[in-house]
């Protein structure tokens, strides 16, 4: 068990420092190729609103990473469901008021993480 929530740990944290670089760095040149249904004038004046929001990915991503270094099993854990808990609710959130894709590719992982963390 611990081995999956160490994977499923790490498979989020990637997937959010994807989209800090995405949000960040690529938002007019990879951007309109992941978000088709964003018209595409829009890339360029929405590049500081988008940057802000993938600097909060990388927050999420950051702290994922850390709940794997700590060596302390009860702040690990502890540390691990605070941030799985933001991932999901923004995965729901975001499933609600954007797009359902996000709630499947960002909410179930995170869900799934944080009733494994709680199973512990």
């Amino acid at each position: 068990m611990e081995y999956v929530i160490i994977g499923l740990t790490a498979l989020i944290a990637l997937q959010h420092l994807y989209f800090l670089w995405l949000e960040m760095f690529a938002w007019t040149t990879r951007g309109p190729k992941v978000f088709r249904s964003f018209p595409k004038e829009l890339f360029p004046p929405t590049k500081t609103l988008a940057a802000n929001q993938g600097l909060y990915n990388g927050f999420l991503a950051a702290g994922l990473i850390w709940s794997l270094f700590i060596a302390d099993a009860d702040w690990s854990r502890n540390v691990g469901l605070f941030f799985a808990g933001c991932v999901a609710v923004a995965g729901i959130y975001g499933g609600l008021t954007a797009s359902r894709k996000i709630f499947w590719i960002q909410g179930i992982p995170a869900a799934a993480l944080f009733g494994l963390l709680l199973s512990q």
